[in-house]
């Protein structure tokens, strides 16, 4: 087969020609080839495992910024109260002798206890595609390629199935998941003009239909979230248009012409709904006002370049300032909306995307890409963050929970089955969890509790905890005395305390510093 597939038929929505092709090429039936490039772009990795990085990443840009200091700040970095000794152990000292920690102390010494131990949640026969805490982390929700969605208890420590959905229209798969602002509903997406909104509590069949009018026929929203008050939900689609619903109207409001190629994510900058994010295969960051969003005549305030092929996925800080994108180009990168790139960068930007030969869903990285050091001419970005494949699907990145880090790290799913978490501050690797055998597409981190849960293509959910599960059983229960610990129930998912395996990791360490 001479050429590649078209770079907007992504497997994710396509369950028809693109499914067989990419059937006949794992079995080997058929083989991409291409003549109309240098031989050179022919050398691809041969594992989804990114090469081992050896150069120390350049923080020059993200030293000076405003967000390594207010990340140094919530995480106990800059307190002056001794700065000879910064180690956990010397904390716990002085907190035997004087007043009790300060928030920064506390996420510093929460930060010490990153996840590492597994334990299987659920594994179903189909790929999970999604993956998501609600805000109080009290429900869990996943969406798999069988057509459900499964919305699973947590607050007590244990996940229990609380419903199974059935989805509707679904076609290739399920693409995205969001919670209404007050829990009460899900909306989901699919290879359908419609999304579809269910209530959490109640009849999960009574579900309402929620048309997006499209002009193409074959079309999906890869990509939804609500505005912070729950009346509106924006989405992006395959024809490159953002598309924004009123629950109040019950109609769409807006279906705004915002990239060239797939819109794969879009995202609010903060509580107020009034700044929106959006990018796609164009490799493009573009940044809208919603106040002066025009249907006929759209024009982003602002565009953020430097990516060198399509961004999968932008998770907002939340400040209304900082983002991060997850790319194509094998990089996540930290932005700062207060310096947007000029003409110059946008063009360099969409010729590096353009010049791109090959695809993501069949073969592996180009070695070029891996090698790709130096920052496209215009690229305004703070910081790139390497070490990580994005490969056959939308990956997904996050920062990590303000309450217990201080948004200190930035964690991403991986097409070798692997959970990666970066340091915000050094740009470095500070943790490989390795535990899936197929592509962890969705990762989230618990709102107030040192555990991520990772979604992958194997069909398995993924729990991952500081200490390891002794004191749990295969079917995920608990031992009678962490049982006992969790009877809080509804409180623990409050933000009161450290989660019991934090408070046993201090007192070991408190009891190693008095030894």
């Amino acid at each position: 087969m001479g050429g590649y597939a078209s770079r907007n038929m992504d497997i994710e929505h396509d369950p028809g020609l693109a499914a067989v092709l990419q059937y006949l090429i794992r079995s080997g039936q058929l083989h991409i080839i291409s003549s109309d490039h240098d031989d050179s772009d022919e050398e691809y990795t041969a594992s989804p495992i990114p090469p081992k990085i050896t150069s120390l990443p350049n923080t020059s840009r993200l030293d000076k910024s405003e967000i390594s200091f207010t990340t140094k700040q919530a995480c106990g970095l800059l307190d002056s109260v001794d700065k000879r000794n910064l180690s956990v152990t010397s904390m716990i000292q002085r907190r035997a002798l004087g007043p009790s920690f300060t928030t920064g102390e506390r996420r510093r010494i929460s930060s010490s206890f990153l996840p590492k131990y597994l334990y299987e949640v659920a594994k179903y026969s189909n790929k999970a595609f999604c993956g998501s805490y609600t805000k109080d982390g009290r429900f869990f929700l996943t969406a798999c390629q069988d057509k459900f969605l499964r919305l699973y208890r947590t607050h007590s420590g244990q996940f229990v199935e609380f419903k199974k959905i059935p989805a509707r229209d679904v076609g290739w798969s399920i693409l995205d998941t969001a919670f209404s602002p007050d829990g009460n509903y899900i909306v989901y997406s699919s290879w359908s003009e419609c999304l579809y909104l269910c209530p959490v509590y109640g009849d999960s069949t009574a579900q309402e239909t929620l048309s997006l009018c499209p002009e193409h026929r074959r079309f999906c929203v890869f990509s939804l979230v609500f505005s912070s008050d729950g009346r509106e939900i924006l989405g992006g689609a395959n024809d490159g248009y953002l598309y924004i619903y009123d629950r109040e109207c019950h109609q769409r409001a807006f279906r705004i012409e915002g990239h060239d190629n797939d819109v794969n994510t879009v995202a609010f900058a903060d509580n107020t709904s009034q700044i929106l994010y959006s990018a796609g295969d164009d490799g493009l960051c573009k940044v809208w006002d919603r106040r002066t969003l025009n249907e006929t005549d759209p024009h982003p305030v602002g565009i953020l370049a430097g990516h060198m092929d399509g961004i999968t996925y932008i998770d907002p800080r939340g400040d209304g300032r900082h983002l991060i994108t997850n790319s194509k180009d094998q990089t996540i990168k930290l932005w700062d909306v207060r310096a947007f790139s000029d003409h110059n960068g946008e063009q360099n930007t969409r010729k590096a995307v353009g010049n791109q030969n090959w695809d993501y869903r069949w073969q592996r990285v180009p070695n070029r890409l891996h090698k790709a050091r130096n920052m496209l001419e215009g690229d305004t970005s703070i910081m790139t963050y390497r070490g990580h494949s994005v490969l056959q699907t939308l990956i997904r990145c996050h920062f990590s929970p303000s309450f217990t880090t201080g948004q200190r790290y930035i964690y991403t799913g991986c097409a070798a089955g692997r959970v990666i978490i970066y340091d915000v501050l050094t740009g470095s690797m500070v943790s490989r969890l390795m535990g899936h055998t197929g592509c962890v597409r969705d990762v989230s981190w618990h709102p107030f509790h040192q555990e991520i849960v990772s979604t992958s293509w194997d069909g398995s959910i993924l729990r991952w905890r500081y200490y390891e599960p002794a004191a749990l059983d295969y079917s995920g229960s608990q031992s009678e005395e962490e049982s006992s610990d969790n009877s809080e129930s509804d409180s623990e998912s409050s933000p009161r305390t450290l989660r019991r395996s934090e408070r046993i990791a201090a007192q070991r360490a408190k009891h190693a510093a008095a030894c």
